[in-house]
């Protein structure tokens, strides 16, 4: 159960948690057409601090772009907004979530006229797929579901629609006992997670999925990033099922998930069955980061 938080931003002014409410006849209910971000703020030796403020606000504005919804607000206020939220709710640590989507109005799927309504809610979430999955690793398997196809949907964008694949693919996994699903894409080579990137080191080489059927991870830019800066051979190339299989180490990255090791994919060890040592350097490497340890890296958080 989400632990509610005091109030939420809805269209522009901050309302008690309970009234943040919606019409059964919203659009987006009914459709799916909506825009939303993952964002996490971290409790750091300087403070609190949202971890990639402007690239999550960015990829917000593209995401509707590309679903042709104009935001009725600029990046600028729905940054600011996103602060408002975090501090009206005196939250030291939280997962923040905006979401913008189609009002009530006209039905049908073509509805104009359909106001563009925007929220903003923050809440306190620990990890996503568990600590003792960030510590030692996930059970992960390949779901017999399929990742979109770029003229299915657009991949670039994180729209709530596209989340029923995920959450099909998560519920077959877990009712056969693993952690998390890994989806292909239409021509069978790994794609991602149901809400992750995912990474494989093989032979000393990090490589993660290229930019076809993925979204275009935020926490997934930092860790190849981060890897470079490491002297880190980084790829982005299309690889087989049997290659994760084979691989060193396996790690999926993602707002909610942060850096989660994999153990294992398929009931197949990966590696030692261990997170291995370039799983555990770049993960430490984060959360130094977000809790305000790396001064080099100090661009990429927002203090409140």
């Amino acid at each position: 159960m989400i632990k509610q938080s005091e109030k939420i931003w809805l269209d522009g002014r901050l309302v008690p948690w309970k009234d943040a409410q919606i019409h059964v006849m919203t659009h987006s209910l009914h459709y799916g057409l909506a825009a939303f971000e993952g964002i996490r703020c971290y409790k750091g030796e300087r403070g609190s601090a949202i971890f990639r403020l402007d690239e999550h606000v960015d990829r917000l504005f593209s995401s509707a772009h590309i679903m042709l919804m104009k935001i009725p607000f600029s990046k600028k206020q729905i940054a600011d907004a996103i602060c408002e939220t975090v501090r009206s709710n005196k939250l030291e640590e939280c997962y923040i979530r905006p979401i913008v989507f189609v009002g009530d109005g006209d039905m049908g799927l073509y509805t104009p006229d359909n106001p563009i309504r925007v929220a903003i809610a923050a809440w306190p979430w620990g990890a996503y797929l568990g600590e003792d999955g960030l510590k030692n690793g996930i059970r992960a398997r390949i779901s017999s579901f399929t990742r979109h196809h770029v003229n299915v949907s657009m991949t670039r964008a994180k729209v709530s629609g596209y989340y029923v694949n995920s959450i099909m693919a998560k519920r077959e996994v877990k009712a056969c006992g693993y952690d998390e699903a890994i989806l292909l894409d239409p021509e069978g080579y790994v794609s991602e997670g149901t809400g992750e990137n995912i990474f494989m080191v093989r032979r000393g080489v990090l490589k993660t999925t290229p930019l076809t059927s993925i979204l275009e991870g935020i926490t997934r830019n930092s860790m190849m990033e981060l890897a470079r800066e490491r002297g880190i051979a980084v790829v982005e190339e299309r690889f087989t099922r049997d290659e994760l299989y084979i691989a060193e180490e396996v790690f999926m990255t993602g707002t909610a998930a942060e850096l989660t090791p994999i153990r294992e994919v398929d009931d197949r060890q990966v590696g030692s069955g261990k997170p291995g040592p370039i799983t555990k350097d770049l993960q430490a490497a984060f959360f130094d980061i977000v809790r305000g340890k790396d001064h080099q890296h100090a661009s990429w958080i927002s203090p409140l």
